[in-house]
């Protein structure tokens, strides 16, 4: 399939300050995190692909649509909620989302159809009818995502769409992500500084840093230890098991208070771990193949190009 965004050695200058440094970038189909510092370039990104500022050097597509020869194209199919508040003072939440439709192409009728499905699916009630300067943040976050989707385009680029949710509200704005993915066949860039935003929604991580991209990788792949690994979870103090295990000649350590990892280098490691909590008389919570934290190769993708560059 064509990809949905592909980038070839994108440069942009903001005088002496490069903000984006050789970006060599492709995504396909699906939700995709974009992760990275304040001042990493995400923004800067988000603004090329749409065509909001030009581009140094460099070339790609977007939707197939060619980088800066085919912006207004490139917009048209292109949902973008952006950090910032975005509303005009006066307005109901309704009618400031039938001119985001009728701005997209939609008559006035069915712009104000639209308007109404779009805030349903959002969860905007009642309060549609207010004047938007009167929202709280989650009303203003929601009806900022809602005119990201009002004209029903294939990519969504959501610039921190869980920024000043609470917990329940969080998890409603994902779920509303994954169902316009899943069911609606909707290809998303999330940009965010939330972790597990990005572990329980996206299927493919692009982390920056100093306007570079250091990771862009399948996030299966990156929670996958580079070596088959078990993540043991007991109750109590672990540190007889760690004895035990280390007598049986397995390769364990300790990571936190409760939970031990060891190298899976043999087939009957499993009933060897159970032997040695029975002997040593500790309960077991849980055993699992290990995966990849993806804080640490956030930190360590930083880090490696923060000392690139010291």
């Amino acid at each position: 399939m064509e990809p949905i965004l592909d980038l070839t050695d994108i440069r942009k200058d903001y005088g002496s300050v490069r903000a984006l440094d050789g970006v060599a970038l492709r995504i396909n189909a699906g939700i995709t995190g974009l992760l990275g510092p304040n001042g990493a370039g995400k923004t800067t990104l988000i603004k090329a692909v749409l065509g909001l500022v030009g581009i140094g050097s460099g070339s790609g597509t977007v939707l197939g649509h060619r980088l800066g020869a085919e912006s207004r194209a490139i917009r048209a199919k292109i949902g973008y909620m952006p950090e910032d508040d975005c509303y005009l003072t006066g307005l109901s939440g309704v009618e400031m989302l039938q001119f985001a439709a009728c701005l997209s192409g939609l008559p006035r009728i069915e712009a104000l159809r639209r308007a109404h499905e779009i805030l349903d699916f959002c969860g905007v009630e009642q309060e549609r009818y207010r004047a938007v300067e009167t929202y709280s943040t989650g009303m203003r976050q929601k009806l900022k995502f809602a005119q990201a989707i009002v004209h029903d385009p294939p990519l969504l680029i959501l610039d921190e769409p869980t920024a000043g949710l609470d917990p329940e509200e969080r998890e409603a704005m994902l779920s509303r992500v994954r169902v316009l993915a899943s069911r609606a066949g909707k290809s998303v860039l999330l940009s965010t500084h939330i972790l597990p935003d990005v572990q329980t929604t996206c299927q493919f991580v692009v982390i920056m840093s100093r306007g570079q991209v250091r990771v862009a990788e399948h996030l299966v792949a990156l929670n996958r230890p580079s070596s088959p690994t078990l993540q043991v979870q007991v109750f109590g103090d672990p540190g007889r098991l760690v004895e035990a295990m280390r007598g049986r000649g397995l390769d364990v350590r300790e990571q936190s208070g409760d939970t031990l990892t060891l190298a899976y280098v043999q087939d009957d490691v499993y009933s060897m771990i159970w032997q040695c909590a029975r002997t040593c008389g500790v309960g077991l919570r849980s055993i699992a193949p290990a995966r990849n934290s993806l804080e640490q190769i956030f930190l360590e993708a930083v880090a490696e190009e923060s000392d690139a560059h010291s």
